[in-house]
């Protein structure tokens, strides 16, 4: 026997006792289906489609369907649920921010402001990703994300996870990391504003440090008797070591001794803030505008140019992962394209012409 609950968008299967493996499979087979084990049914959605295939399968004696009442479109806010289904899952609260940001975009250009999913909302959605790739141009950074943000809307907030497996992502680019030589990292430091600036310029240069990672840092982070740093929670949210150079250490400790911290090491303007990733992002493109340098300098650039002259000293691939905390080393080898030293072995022909 199999009981049915139907309603607007969805079914609710049931198997009562003395369903067979292949009733099992052929309900694991419905597109988008999901197992709810604490209801312990199996919420399919869609209706017509899957209900035929059901009733195909199962015969009409043993399918009973209970129609669900008609629920009531309620003025429910999408982005409140979108925010604790994150918060549920974990997402990290700059994930959460900026996948907000994406869905409140996305319900304004569309115009609903109901939980419940528009008229054809497969139409929708890529009717929206179309006109930011055609009309705005956006980055495919930028496409990626607002797929991952709609994606989890039409999963978590609209109940339709097949939707969301169908959204395709945009072609990944092989892009090689862009790096500053020794010299140029020296002048960009030479070049900051104060003791604060010089000693989070050095930070984010000799230890490999994402911008969201160095604003972050606390004083007791830093361990200056063994030359590491604790990064906590950084991407992905797992912790990790890096390296704390000496001179690092050094212009922390001047800097600290003069102006002396609680609980972050680089507080923003309110003492119990941390300085904002924008405010270090400033630091860096001053420092590297006021060094004369014409290429636009990010505080990431550090972070390769870091990863980049481990390289070149020989330092082991492996290791350089560990520093950087990435997942694969798939990720990490990406710098042995930048590397000179990758290129210095090879003779240039141009050099063997008579």
């Amino acid at each position: 026997m199999v009981r049915i609950d139907r309603s607007e968008r969805r079914l609710e299967v049931e198997l009562r006792p003395g369903f067979s493996r292949a009733d099992l499979d052929r309900i694991r087979g419905l597109s988008g289906r999901r197992w709810d084990s604490e209801r312990r049914v199996w919420c399919v959605p869609g209706v017509t489609d899957p209900l035929r295939a059901i009733v195909e399968w199962f015969g009409d004696a043993r399918v009973v369907i209970e129609e669900c009442p008609r629920t009531p479109e309620v003025a429910a806010d999408p982005l409140e649920v979108a925010r604790e289904g994150m918060l549920l899952r974990g997402y990290s609260p700059r994930t959460r921010k900026v996948y907000l940001g994406h869905i409140r975009r996305f319900l304004e250009w569309c115009g609903e402001g109901a939980v419940l999913p528009p008229p054809e909302p497969g139409a929708r959605v890529r009717a929206y990703i179309v006109h930011l790739v055609e009309g705005k141009g956006i980055s495919r950074a930028s496409h990626n994300q607002i797929v991952s943000a709609l994606r989890f809307l039409c999963e978590a907030v609209w109940d339709l996870p097949a939707l969301a497996l169908e959204l395709p992502r945009p072609r990944k680019e092989h892009r090689l990391p862009k790096v500053l030589s020794p010299a140029e990292v020296a002048r960009v430091i030479a070049q900051a504003r104060s003791l604060k600036h010089r000693a989070l310029l050095m930070l984010l240069y000799s230890a490999g440090l994402r911008v969201g990672e160095v604003v972050r840092l606390r004083p007791t982070d830093l361990d200056t008797d063994r030359g590491l740093i604790l990064v906590r929670q950084g991407k992905g949210r797992r912790d990790r070591y890096t390296l704390l150079a000496r001179r690092a250490t050094e212009a922390v400790g001047i800097y600290l001794s003069a102006f002396p911290t609680a609980r972050w090491l680089f507080p923003g303007a309110r003492p119990d803030r941390h300085l904002t990733t924008r405010s270090a992002q400033r630091v860096v493109t001053d420092a590297a505008r006021a060094a004369g340098l014409s290429k636009r300098v990010t505080a990431h650039m550090l972070r390769h140019s870091f990863a980049t002259h481990l390289l070149e000293r020989g330092t082991n691939l492996r290791i350089i992962q560990e520093l950087l905390g990435h997942q694969t080393s798939r990720t990490t080898q990406i710098y042995t394209h930048v590397a000179s030293t990758t290129l210095e072995a090879v003779r240039n022909p141009l050099d063997d012409l008579e």
